[in-house]
């Protein structure tokens, strides 16, 4: 295997990981919206986490180990996300909930002051200690960690799950799908769509396993895609046909569910971003293993950069920016936030594309020329995906907290599967060859980096001009002092 094909498989590992993570949250968002409550979904599947990280540390020589460790991980990590952000907004309500900005922002910023810890020192534990050491430690850590949260499980706010209910979100979108023959068909063909899918990833399954041949598309993928399908032609259908169900149901579920299509609108479009943050970690990567640096310097730890500067720039916006924007008379709304972060990602990547051209030419570039696109890269992210959590929350109805927060972490992994798909692409003979003769005179890799720049920048403008018409509605619970 060529250093080529080792790197964009070691990418599509990565992304598929990533996108395992980032799908988890449904499961997650179901378990305690409907069975669990948010505090024992957490503390349980916390310690599904640890045990992923036990697999990783004993069973480094092992593929099948080293794999189920990766998917308990993927589990329990994903399964934790919404929860932990739902968890954390109910503990306010309408009497502080001036608050819950401040504490999301300092929740993001400890997020990150330990990413960037295991950022600058788990690649020196892998190279100098071992993979039981460089997984150990952090399994080690989670597991005090969910010690301590259930030691505090006295303290804390504990919204039980919403009971089953004749107007809840999905009866109502039940009976929207079915109140006419139009939505009906939306679904079936989305059904249709996400069956084939499911379908040709068995094929890719069995493709993978039986005879070691390429995939069509990726197992993966085409589930991730199924689900897509699925969820975009169900929620077109009720949508068109949702104002049917008033009678049937109460106005305000009629009205939730219509809010929670919304929200799931500014979501979608929120995808792209994912595409180019999450690639900081496997394309700019790679663009680092070609730059000029220290021996004792590893490529992958520039990616501390990005939480340090997230630990900067939250107090910075909070503190100067944001006061500054006021005063000349201009509102940061978190849309405008938001908005403004995806059209970042996209200069981030303009940056990276120019600097892979002058390598491609053989210009020896610093590592530290990084420096730039990963501050672009991530004021977007804090424009983005801090905002993103306490905006989600406060646009959730009371029922579908967690829910929200997991198609908020859905939106990742939609992120995460165009990455799959345009790398599954350019390995494409007919792909390669049509960009190498197109006569714009740069390389595959390159040109993977203006596409997606072009690609955020296309959905930052789609995003402000559906953001424009949203009506922003306030979702938290009501104060019981």
């Amino acid at each position: 295997m060529s250093q080529a094909e080792r790197d964009s498989s070691a990418k599509e590992v990565f992304h598929t990981f990533v996108l395992g993570v980032y799908f988890f949250p449904l499961l997650g968002g179901w378990l305690a919206d409907r069975l669990l409550g948010k505090y024992r979904t957490i503390l349980y599947l916390s310690l599904v986490y640890c045990a992923g990280h036990a697999c990783l540390a004993l069973c480094e020589n092992y593929k099948a180990g080293f794999f189920a460790g990766l998917f308990l991980i993927a589990l329990g990590s994903g399964g934790i996300k919404p929860c932990v952000s739902a968890f954390v907004g109910d503990q306010f309500d309408q009497s502080n909930k001036s608050l819950a900005k401040v504490v999301f922002d300092a929740f993001y910023w400890i997020i990150n002051f330990g990413s960037f810890f295991a950022t600058l020192l788990m690649p020196l534990l892998l190279k100098h200690c071992g993979a039981w050491v460089a997984f150990g430690i952090p399994g080690l850590l989670m597991l005090i960690a969910t010690i301590i949260f259930w030691l505090g499980h006295r303290q804390y706010v504990r919204v039980p799950p919403a009971p089953p209910h004749p107007d809840s979100f999905m009866r109502v979108v039940t009976s929207a799908l079915l109140s006419h023959w139009h939505g009906l068909v939306l679904a079936c063909i989305g059904a249709l769509v996400a069956l084939a899918f499911v379908v040709l990833g068995f094929v890719d399954l069995g493709r993978m396993l039986l005879t070691q041949d390429e995939p069509l598309l990726g197992v993966a993928q085409s589930w991730c895609l199924a689900l897509v399908a699925a969820i975009g032609f169900a929620g077109a259908g009720t949508w068109w046909q949702l104002d049917r169900t008033r009678g049937a149901h109460a106005d305000e579920a009629v009205d939730g569910v219509r809010s929670v299509l919304r929200i799931l609108v500014l979501f979608f479009l929120v995808t792209p971003f994912w595409s180019l943050f999450d690639q900081k970690a496997s394309t700019w990567v790679l663009q680092a293993n070609g730059m000029t640096k220290p021996s004792w310097f590893e490529p992958s730890q520039m990616q501390a950069l990005n939480p340090l500067l997230v630990m900067l720039l939250i107090p910075f916006n909070n503190l100067v920016l944001y006061p500054a924007l006021r005063w000349l008379g201009f509102e940061p709304t978190a849309l405008r936030r938001m908005g403004a972060g995806i059209a970042l990602s996209s200069l981030s990547w303009i940056v990276v594309g120019v600097m892979q051209l002058m390598l491609d030419d053989g210009q020896p570039l610093s590592i530290t020329s990084q420096i730039l696109p990963y501050a672009l890269l991530t004021m977007g992210e804090v424009w983005v995906s801090a905002t993103g959590l306490e905006f989600a929350y406060s646009q959730a109805p009371a029922a579908m907290k967690s829910a929200i927060m997991a198609f908020w972490s859905l939106s990742v992994t939609v992120g995460n599967l165009w990455v799959l798909l345009v790398n599954a692409a350019v390995r494409n003979e007919g792909v390669v060859h049509a960009i190498e003769q197109s006569g714009i005179g740069i390389g595959v890799v390159s040109f993977q980096m203006f596409f997606f720049a072009a690609f955020a920048f296309i959905a930052a403008l789609a995003f402000g001009l559906y953001a424009a018409r949203y009506t922003l509605v306030d979702h938290y619970r009501s104060s019981t002092r």
